[in-house]
């Protein structure tokens, strides 16, 4: 979901959602590895558009432990977080992660990319025609939507 809102020139978004805080844990950090991804993440954490975080609770790494084992480090720590704090998760990710985010946290809980384009959309921070282009961007790059503009979800 972050690489998707780099692609897209997006990522100021998560700091113009009212109601929503977009924590970023170490484990997600640590895999951008694309210098400049890295970048306009570290600008979106000195903006206060996303607040960066290390796991710490026991809770969290045990949980932590026992998914990692089962998807990626940084699937696998924001969604412990997201279990053990009782909060939403923003995450593009399909098959076990998916599988094991809607189990624990039910599937209203998961927020994506096109959920955050359409909570900006109603929130007024960005128009349809904005969203509609960056998810032609995101088509360039393989990303795709199941819809013809965001005007048809709305």
């Amino acid at each position: 979901m972050l690489i998707n809102l780099i692609h897209s020139d997006a990522l100021r978004l998560l700091g113009s959602i009212d109601g929503y805080e977009f924590l970023v844990l170490e484990e997600v950090v640590a895999e951008i590895t694309v210098p400049e991804q890295a970048a306009a993440l570290t600008t979106a954490f000195s903006r206060g558009w996303a607040q960066r975080e290390r796991l710490k609770d026991l809770q969290s790494l045990s949980l932590f432990a026992e998914l990692s084992a089962i998807m990626g480090k940084g699937e696998a720590a924001s969604l412990a977080v997201a279990v053990t704090r009782s909060i939403d998760i923003a995450c593009d990710e399909k098959r076990v992660f998916r599988r094991e985010a809607i189990k624990r946290l039910g599937e209203r809980r998961i927020l994506t990319t096109p959920g955050i384009f359409l909570l900006a959309i109603r929130a007024g921070v960005i128009s349809i025609e904005e969203a509609d282009h960056a998810k032609a961007l995101l088509a360039q790059r393989r990303f795709e939507m199941s819809f013809a503009s965001f005007r048809d979800v709305l």
